[in-house]
């Protein structure tokens, strides 16, 4: 059956010299993996930038139920970005947040209040010129809710140190409008980003250790 959908790339592979093959948060279905053949997508740029990390699409394809690859007639930039695959700070925020929703969302069915999250998200993110350096574990907090285990104080304590627990409360109320306002060092930041995902592992026990931290660590000063 014809179907289309919007979706934001989360992982792709190369798949011989003619093909990818790519995980896809879609608005309609949830996570898609999807084949596509270069002619299928619309001039060359395009085809480099279905390789980017976060790339939202919009995506005809031959749905199968039960099959593991969808595979893709037509693919277009739905939502193309002015500056996220282009600023090596922003990119490498893109490359962690890609790692991080493939094991994520892995499973996840479709939700439009939560594709509706991603791409607003990104799109701020790619729309903003400065104040950023909050943004990961921010964007990291806010995905729980629509994941169903947004974080208490409760819950949180156990993974902080005893230095580190006064300061949870205003934490917890941070969003993108307000994140600025926090002041944090370069560690400070390292460890807030740890214990998100210390979190995330204890809900998701199949979520590993992110191969991108080590690098955005040390990037975000």
């Amino acid at each position: 059956m014809l179907e289309k959908t919007r979706g934001v790339v989360v992982h792709t592979v190369r798949y011989g010299d003619a093909s990818v093959i790519s995980d896809v948060y879609t608005e309609a279905f949830g996570m898609l993996g999807f084949i596509v053949k270069a002619e299928r997508m619309r001039r060359s740029v395009a085809r480099s930038l279905l390789l980017s990390p976060l790339a939202i699409l919009d995506i005809d394809f031959d749905y199968r139920e039960g099959k593991s690859l969808q595979r893709a007639r037509e693919v277009r930039l739905s939502e193309p970005y002015r500056s996220l695959p282009y600023e090596p700070l922003k990119l490498t925020l893109a490359l962690f947040l890609s790692e991080f929703l493939h094991h994520a969302l892995r499973n996840e069915q479709a939700n439009t209040a939560l594709f509706r999250f991603l791409v607003g998200s990104l799109l701020w993110l790619d729309n903003r010129e400065r104040d950023f350096a909050n943004f990961h574990f921010t964007f990291l907090l806010r995905l729980s809710r629509y994941l169903g285990f947004l974080p208490s104080e409760q819950e949180v304590l156990p993974l902080l140190k005893a230095g580190e627990r006064q300061a949870l409360p205003y934490v917890l109320r941070m969003d993108f409008g307000s994140m600025h306002l926090f002041r944090l060092t370069r560690e400070q930041r390292a460890r807030l980003l740890q214990v998100a995902c210390d979190y995330y592992r204890l809900h998701l026990p199949s979520f590993p250790e992110l191969r991108s931290m080590d690098v955005l660590r040390e990037v975000l000063d």
